[in-house]
Protein backbone atom coordinates (compact mmCIF):
# COMPACT_ATOMS: atom_id res chain seq x y z
CA UNK A 1 0.00 0.00 0.00
CA UNK A 2 1.42 3.32 -1.12
CA UNK A 3 1.44 6.39 1.59
CA UNK A 4 1.74 10.00 0.24
CA UNK A 5 5.74 10.21 0.74
CA UNK A 6 5.86 6.54 -1.79
CA UNK A 7 3.53 8.53 -4.31
CA UNK A 8 5.97 11.50 -4.04
CA UNK A 9 8.73 9.27 -4.98
CA UNK A 10 7.42 7.76 -8.05
CA UNK A 11 6.29 10.89 -9.63
CA UNK A 12 10.00 11.80 -10.88
CA UNK A 13 10.31 8.45 -13.25
CA UNK A 14 6.14 8.45 -13.92
CA UNK A 15 6.98 11.53 -15.97
CA UNK A 16 9.99 10.49 -16.99
CA UNK A 17 8.07 7.20 -18.62
CA UNK A 18 5.04 9.29 -19.39
CA UNK A 19 6.27 11.85 -20.86
CA UNK A 20 10.23 12.51 -21.93
CA UNK A 21 10.63 9.37 -23.52
CA UNK A 22 8.11 9.36 -25.55
CA UNK A 23 9.23 13.01 -26.54
CA UNK A 24 12.65 11.50 -26.74
CA UNK A 25 11.65 8.67 -29.57
CA UNK A 26 9.52 11.62 -31.08
CA UNK A 27 12.62 14.00 -31.81
CA UNK A 28 15.12 11.01 -32.74
CA UNK A 29 12.29 10.55 -35.63
CA UNK A 30 12.72 14.05 -36.04
CA UNK A 31 15.89 14.21 -36.86
CA UNK A 32 16.24 11.44 -38.51
CA UNK A 33 13.49 12.49 -40.98
CA UNK A 34 15.38 16.57 -41.04
CA UNK A 35 18.95 14.90 -41.85
CA UNK A 36 17.23 12.76 -44.85
CA UNK A 37 15.45 15.62 -46.40
CA UNK A 38 18.64 17.51 -46.29
CA UNK A 39 20.55 15.35 -48.15
CA UNK A 40 17.87 14.25 -50.83
CA UNK A 41 17.57 18.22 -51.74
CA UNK A 42 21.41 18.42 -51.55
CA UNK A 43 21.53 15.48 -53.89
CA UNK A 44 21.68 15.47 -57.73
CA UNK A 45 18.09 15.54 -57.84
CA UNK A 46 17.24 18.16 -55.51
CA UNK A 47 14.48 17.49 -54.58
CA UNK A 48 12.47 14.96 -51.33
CA UNK A 49 9.18 13.64 -50.50
CA UNK A 50 9.56 14.14 -46.55
CA UNK A 51 8.11 17.58 -45.55
CA UNK A 52 10.24 21.04 -44.91
CA UNK A 53 7.97 21.18 -42.05
CA UNK A 54 10.06 18.09 -40.71
CA UNK A 55 12.56 20.35 -39.29
CA UNK A 56 10.48 23.29 -37.85
CA UNK A 57 8.89 20.29 -36.09
CA UNK A 58 12.77 18.73 -34.40
CA UNK A 59 13.34 22.11 -33.23
CA UNK A 60 9.84 22.82 -31.55
CA UNK A 61 9.69 19.32 -30.17
CA UNK A 62 13.57 19.70 -28.89
CA UNK A 63 13.18 22.47 -27.20
CA UNK A 64 10.41 20.62 -24.80
CA UNK A 65 12.06 17.94 -24.65
CA UNK A 66 15.33 19.84 -23.77
CA UNK A 67 12.44 21.71 -21.13
CA UNK A 68 10.93 18.57 -19.92
CA UNK A 69 14.38 17.08 -19.32
CA UNK A 70 15.42 20.01 -16.71
CA UNK A 71 11.87 19.92 -15.40
CA UNK A 72 12.00 16.34 -14.43
CA UNK A 73 15.60 16.84 -12.90
CA UNK A 74 13.75 19.64 -10.52
CA UNK A 75 11.42 17.58 -9.32
CA UNK A 76 14.32 14.56 -9.01
CA UNK A 77 15.99 16.50 -6.50
CA UNK A 78 13.20 18.80 -4.61
CA UNK A 79 11.64 15.25 -3.48
CA UNK A 80 14.19 14.37 -1.52
CA UNK A 81 15.93 17.60 -0.46
CA UNK A 82 12.32 18.88 0.83
CA UNK A 83 11.38 15.34 2.16
CA UNK A 84 14.19 15.33 4.63
CA UNK A 85 14.64 19.12 5.23
CA UNK A 86 10.93 18.40 6.41
CA UNK A 87 11.67 15.61 8.68
CA UNK A 88 14.52 17.16 10.40
CA UNK A 89 13.28 20.85 10.49
CA UNK A 90 16.18 22.25 8.52
CA UNK A 91 14.52 25.68 8.19
CA UNK A 92 15.06 25.65 12.16
CA UNK A 93 18.37 23.89 12.45
CA UNK A 94 20.34 25.67 9.05
CA UNK A 95 17.89 28.39 7.80
CA UNK A 96 20.04 30.06 5.76
CA UNK A 97 20.82 26.87 3.77
CA UNK A 98 16.78 26.01 3.87
CA UNK A 99 16.30 29.64 2.16
CA UNK A 100 18.97 29.50 -0.07
CA UNK A 101 18.19 26.34 -1.20
CA UNK A 102 14.10 27.60 -1.55
CA UNK A 103 15.57 30.56 -3.24
CA UNK A 104 17.77 28.24 -5.88
CA UNK A 105 14.54 26.61 -7.03
CA UNK A 106 12.92 29.82 -7.72
CA UNK A 107 16.17 31.20 -9.49
CA UNK A 108 17.11 27.93 -11.41
CA UNK A 109 13.30 27.74 -12.57
CA UNK A 110 13.14 31.86 -13.46
CA UNK A 111 17.00 31.59 -15.38
CA UNK A 112 15.45 28.41 -17.62
CA UNK A 113 12.36 30.81 -18.54
CA UNK A 114 14.47 33.49 -19.66
CA UNK A 115 16.35 31.51 -21.72
CA UNK A 116 13.52 29.96 -23.55
CA UNK A 117 13.17 33.68 -24.67
CA UNK A 118 16.63 34.69 -24.87
CA UNK A 119 17.45 36.11 -28.10
CA UNK A 120 21.10 37.77 -28.05
CA UNK A 121 23.92 35.16 -27.92
CA UNK A 122 25.61 36.43 -24.98
CA UNK A 123 22.42 36.37 -22.87
CA UNK A 124 21.77 33.06 -23.87
CA UNK A 125 25.20 32.07 -22.78
CA UNK A 126 24.73 33.58 -19.50
CA UNK A 127 21.15 31.88 -18.46
CA UNK A 128 22.24 28.29 -19.67
CA UNK A 129 25.42 28.61 -17.40
CA UNK A 130 22.76 30.31 -14.73
CA UNK A 131 20.40 27.45 -15.06
CA UNK A 132 23.56 24.79 -15.03
CA UNK A 133 24.80 26.28 -12.10
CA UNK A 134 21.57 26.39 -10.07
CA UNK A 135 20.78 22.40 -11.15
CA UNK A 136 24.51 21.51 -9.81
CA UNK A 137 24.18 23.54 -6.42
CA UNK A 138 20.45 22.01 -5.40
CA UNK A 139 22.14 18.42 -6.70
CA UNK A 140 24.80 18.88 -4.29
CA UNK A 141 22.77 19.16 -1.19
CA UNK A 142 23.30 16.43 1.48
CA UNK A 143 20.02 14.96 1.07
CA UNK A 144 20.74 14.16 -2.69
CA UNK A 145 21.56 10.22 -2.52
CA UNK A 146 24.96 10.33 -5.35
CA UNK A 147 26.02 6.48 -4.96
CA UNK A 148 29.42 8.01 -4.55
CA UNK A 149 31.02 11.10 -3.74
CA UNK A 150 33.55 12.74 -6.93
CA UNK A 151 36.24 13.83 -4.31
CA UNK A 152 35.96 10.76 -2.65
CA UNK A 153 36.70 8.79 -5.27
CA UNK A 154 39.41 11.20 -6.72
CA UNK A 155 40.70 11.20 -3.05
CA UNK A 156 40.87 7.59 -3.47
CA UNK A 157 43.00 7.13 -6.45
CA UNK A 158 45.38 9.56 -5.47
CA UNK A 159 45.85 7.47 -2.43
CA UNK A 160 45.76 4.08 -4.34
CA UNK A 161 43.10 3.06 -2.18
CA UNK A 162 41.95 -0.85 -3.31
CA UNK A 163 38.17 0.41 -2.68
CA UNK A 164 38.71 3.18 -5.93
CA UNK A 165 37.87 0.71 -8.67
CA UNK A 166 34.06 -0.33 -6.49
CA UNK A 167 33.42 3.46 -5.45
CA UNK A 168 34.42 4.78 -9.58
CA UNK A 169 32.11 2.03 -10.81
CA UNK A 170 29.07 3.44 -8.36
CA UNK A 171 30.34 7.20 -9.74
CA UNK A 172 29.89 6.01 -13.51
CA UNK A 173 27.05 3.98 -12.83
CA UNK A 174 25.12 6.81 -10.25
CA UNK A 175 21.29 7.67 -11.83
CA UNK A 176 22.54 11.06 -10.26
CA UNK A 177 25.45 12.05 -12.02
CA UNK A 178 24.56 10.35 -15.47
CA UNK A 179 21.00 12.78 -14.75
CA UNK A 180 23.25 15.64 -13.99
CA UNK A 181 25.23 15.18 -17.48
CA UNK A 182 22.26 14.79 -19.72
CA UNK A 183 20.68 17.97 -18.32
CA UNK A 184 23.44 20.06 -18.44
CA UNK A 185 23.67 18.78 -22.81
CA UNK A 186 19.68 19.34 -22.76
CA UNK A 187 20.70 23.12 -21.22
CA UNK A 188 23.33 23.44 -24.05
CA UNK A 189 21.53 22.42 -26.75
CA UNK A 190 18.47 24.92 -25.94
CA UNK A 191 21.12 27.67 -25.59
CA UNK A 192 22.51 26.76 -29.51
CA UNK A 193 19.47 26.47 -31.15
CA UNK A 194 19.95 29.72 -33.40
CA UNK A 195 23.61 29.49 -34.14
CA UNK A 196 22.84 25.97 -35.77
CA UNK A 197 20.90 27.87 -38.20
CA UNK A 198 22.96 31.13 -38.55
CA UNK A 199 26.50 29.07 -38.98
CA UNK A 200 26.78 28.63 -42.96
CA UNK A 201 29.48 26.31 -42.20
CA UNK A 202 27.78 23.39 -39.89
CA UNK A 203 29.75 23.66 -37.24
CA UNK A 204 27.49 24.48 -34.50
CA UNK A 205 25.20 21.71 -36.18
CA UNK A 206 28.06 18.86 -35.80
CA UNK A 207 28.43 19.82 -32.31
CA UNK A 208 24.91 19.36 -32.15
CA UNK A 209 25.03 15.85 -33.48
CA UNK A 210 27.47 14.48 -31.40
CA UNK A 211 26.49 16.07 -27.93
CA UNK A 212 23.06 14.82 -28.68
CA UNK A 213 24.44 11.59 -29.61
CA UNK A 214 26.06 11.10 -26.45
CA UNK A 215 22.98 12.65 -24.86
CA UNK A 216 21.20 9.50 -26.40
CA UNK A 217 23.54 6.69 -24.33
CA UNK A 218 22.79 8.93 -21.24
CA UNK A 219 19.51 8.66 -21.54
CA UNK A 220 19.28 4.87 -21.79
CA UNK A 221 21.64 4.71 -18.88
CA UNK A 222 19.07 6.70 -16.60
CA UNK A 223 15.91 4.15 -17.85
CA UNK A 224 18.88 1.28 -16.51
CA UNK A 225 20.22 2.89 -13.68
CA UNK A 226 16.64 4.55 -12.74
CA UNK A 227 14.28 1.03 -12.99
CA UNK A 228 17.78 -0.66 -10.49
CA UNK A 229 17.24 2.46 -8.07
CA UNK A 230 13.35 2.15 -7.95
CA UNK A 231 14.26 -1.50 -7.01
CA UNK A 232 16.45 -0.41 -4.05
CA UNK A 233 14.31 1.52 -2.66
CA UNK A 234 11.42 0.19 -0.09
CA UNK A 235 8.10 1.45 0.59
CA UNK A 236 8.02 3.90 3.47
CA UNK A 237 6.17 1.04 5.89
CA UNK A 238 8.87 -1.42 5.17
CA UNK A 239 12.13 1.52 5.83
CA UNK A 240 12.68 -0.10 8.86
CA UNK A 241 13.49 -3.81 8.73
CA UNK A 242 15.13 -2.80 5.28
CA UNK A 243 17.62 -0.46 6.60
CA UNK A 244 18.66 -3.22 9.13
CA UNK A 245 19.68 -5.83 6.42
CA UNK A 246 23.43 -6.03 5.79
CA UNK A 247 23.79 -5.18 1.87
CA UNK A 248 26.97 -5.91 1.38
CA UNK A 249 26.50 -9.80 2.16
CA UNK A 250 22.92 -9.71 0.86
CA UNK A 251 21.34 -10.85 4.37
CA UNK A 252 18.53 -9.13 6.50
CA UNK A 253 17.37 -10.25 10.03
CA UNK A 254 15.75 -13.34 10.92
CA UNK A 255 11.99 -11.95 11.98
CA UNK A 256 10.98 -13.23 15.31
CA UNK A 257 7.85 -16.27 15.27
CA UNK A 258 4.69 -15.94 15.49
CA UNK A 259 2.91 -16.09 18.54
Amino acid sequence: MLDFQDVLRIVHPALAVTVVFPLLGIVLYMAFQTRQRRLQVTSEEGKSKIPALVGAEHVRLGRWLSGAVVGIALIGLARPIFAKMAKAQTWTTEPFRFFFVVAMFVATIACLVILYNAKPKIWRAVFAILTGMGVILLGSQPEVFRRAEISQVFDQFVKGDPAFGTNFRELILSHYYLGIGVTMLMIFSLAIIQDIYQDRQNRWRTVHIVLNSIAVLFFISQGITGSRDLLEIPLGWQEPYLFSCDWANKTCPQPAPPK
